[in-house]
C-alpha cells in the first residue's frame, strides 16, 4: 500500500495534461482577442472605402 501511495505521489503525468491544457486556452483567448481587434479593423476600412466610393459617384 505504502509503494502505491508513493508511486501516485510521483507520477506527474497529470499535472502536465493540465499545463497543457492551461497554455492552449491561453493560445485560444489570444486568438479570439486578435480576430476581434482585427474584423473590426477590416470593418473600419470597409466603411472608409464605401463611404468614399458613394461620395465619389
Amino acid at each position: 500500500m505504502k509503494a502505491l501511495v508513493s508511486r501516485f505521489l510521483k507520477d506527474e503525468s497529470g499535472a502536465t495534461a493540465i499545463e497543457y491544457g492551461l497554455i492552449a486556452s491561453l493560445i485560444a483567448v489570444a486568438i479570439i482577442t486578435a480576430a476581434g481587434t482585427l474584423g473590426n479593423s477590416i470593418s473600419n476600412t470597409f466603411s472608409s472605402v464605401a463611404g468614399k466610393m458613394k461620395n465619389a459617384t
